[in-house]
């Protein structure tokens, strides 16, 4: 019988200068993963708070004595020989000046830059929560008509919300709503067309693919300048989507949901379990609320996904 994974509490800090850009530390020749860019920061040792771990850290990798700020997320990673918590603090202010006291590389660099530094699988979901939006809207049906979905949507962006899934059923002239839609809001927020890999193409704007999707294509199907992302319920979905280079999923239901009423639950545990399998940025959905928000960082979500809760217009 196989014993079981050592768990390790890490924790690591988002450090920022006064033009906002943010220290990575690159692994040393002598460490897992080495040659790989990180977030600096280090094991939780026993009797430590986070703060004191983080601060400890920081001394000893960089010289530097920090403020450790306010917590961001936690993500989950499963590795071959051990199963990580990355807990991941903001850090803005410090004493002294930064530096490799481990003889390892450091280098600050733009928000808009992180993606192209190779890193280890579970900082790769914190570079999403810095840059991504961590609410992710699924438009209802338009039973009110057309002109007052694109109302709904249009109120849902004053309201803050950057993030769109297009979603309309067979039963309308969904062509017709998506260009609508595209036409008015494109310009300002990410926007996905539901499943419609081609009219996605056209528009120039993402697509969100069905699960079953996911396994029957064997290429990303859109170029890296248009997201694709993906609705999941199990591993094998999570696996497909990161095989493909999707940019973020979609994973439930975790509570039940009156969309889909005879959906299992997943719950938080078997999300994290699953969470924990890839390195995507992963959007929690059914019966999620704003306020869960929280909640879903702490289990290594991106943020949450939702039709009612985000959507600020009457829809029936």
């Amino acid at each position: 019988m196989n014993s079981p994974l050592r768990s390790i509490h890490v924790v690591a800090a988002v450090i920022t200068d006064a033009r906002g850009r943010i220290l990575l530390n690159r692994r040393t020749g002598d460490s897992d993963m080495a040659g790989l860019w990180e977030f600096p920061g280090g094991k939780r040792e026993p009797g430590e708070t986070s703060e004191q771990a983080l601060a400890r850290e920081l001394h000893e990798e960089l010289g530097i004595e920090a403020e450790i700020g306010e917590w961001l997320m936690d993500v989950p990673q499963l590795y071959p020989d051990k199963r990580l918590r990355l807990e991941v603090r903001m850090v803005r202010q410090w004493k002294g000046s930064a530096r490799g006291r481990e003889g390892q590389a450091i280098t600050w660099v733009a928000p808009d830059k992180l993606s192209r530094y190779s890193m280890p699988p579970a900082d790769l979901p914190v570079v999403s929560a810095l840059r991504q939006p961590d609410r992710y809207l699924v438009t209802p049906e338009p039973v009110q008509g057309a002109e007052a979905w694109l109302d709904g949507i249009g109120a849902a962006v004053d309201a803050g919300i950057r993030r769109i899934h297009l979603r309309t059923p067979q039963s309308v002239d969904r062509e017709t709503l998506a260009r609508s839609a595209v036409e008015r809001f494109a310009s300002q927020v990410d926007v996905l067309l539901s499943r419609d890999i081609g009219l996605a193409k056209e528009l120039g704007v993402g697509v969100h693919l069905g699960g079953e999707q996911l396994l029957a294509l064997s290429a990303r199907p859109l170029p890296e300048s248009q997201r694709v992302a993906a609705s999941c319920h199990d591993l094998a979905q999570l696996q497909a989507a990161q095989r493909l280079g999707c940019d973020f999923v979609v994973l439930g239901p975790v509570q039940a949901t009156t969309t889909h009423p005879g959906a299992a639950a997943l719950g938080w545990e078997a999300f994290v379990e699953l969470r924990e399998q890839v390195s995507l940025p992963i959007y929690a959905i059914g019966g999620m609320a704003a306020a869960d928000i929280e909640t879903a960082r702490r289990h290594g979500a991106q943020g949450i996904a939702a039709i009612r809760a985000l959507w600020p217009a009457p829809t029936a």
